[in-house]
């Protein structure tokens, strides 16, 4: 009797996993729908990759960075792109700053490029976080949102930090909600910079 109701409650237990599983996966798709082969993490940080045919896009994001000079991920087409929401106040952004340094100069010779993407800081908050950080990449001030507005046709912005991967072509590869793990984050540039650009 006993080993009936605990093979009924493991059961009961798995089906319930499976069907959250199976909602977290929905809920990660940048156009609503499930994707196939989406890795999603269900804590902080976590992540949704799509492959080739599930990828939204292409994405353009440009604006004026904080050195006065225009920034056009339209220019980087053929090389993979690192998008970063940001504000200087924000812990989780403090925190993953060195990681997203680190990427940026190890991977600029292979074709990456990073961008960040600051709605909130002025001048002056968002160069004294670079300068504190040492960070080698530009960042767009976005107080009109325009650039986040052109990211959430395509892939929403739930939260910031936000980091957005793209491929050669300029499409969604992967999005990370919340801080980015250093090594999660390099993983997915490396795997979106070994693809084969054609």
């Amino acid at each position: 009797m006993t080993s009936r109701i605990s093979r009924r409650t493991v059961t009961a237990a798995a089906l319930a996993a499976g069907l959250f599983a199976l909602t977290a996966c929905s809920a990660g798709s940048p156009s609503g729908s499930a994707t196939t082969d989406a890795g999603y993490q269900s804590q902080d940080g976590s992540f949704t990759s799509w492959v080739v045919g599930d990828r939204q896009g292409p994405v353009s994001v440009s604006g004026t960075d904080y050195a006065g000079a225009a920034q056009d991920t339209g220019d980087w087409l053929g090389d993979v792109v690192v998008l970063n929401t940001w504000y200087a106040a924000c812990p989780p952004c403090r925190e993953e700053a060195a990681d997203l340094v680190d990427i940026a100069n190890d991977y600029a010779d292979q074709g990456l490029h990073v961008l960040g993407i600051n709605g909130v800081d002025d001048a002056g908050a968002a160069e004294s976080f670079q300068r504190t950080f040492d960070v080698p990449y530009p960042s767009i001030d976005d107080r009109d949102k325009a650039a986040v507005a052109a990211l959430q046709g395509v892939v929403p912005i739930q939260a910031t930090p936000t980091t957005v991967v793209l491929d050669r072509q300029g499409k969604v590869f992967a999005r990370i909600v919340g801080m980015a793990e250093g090594s999660t984050l390099r993983a997915l540039v490396e795997e979106a910079l070994a693809e084969d650009p054609a």
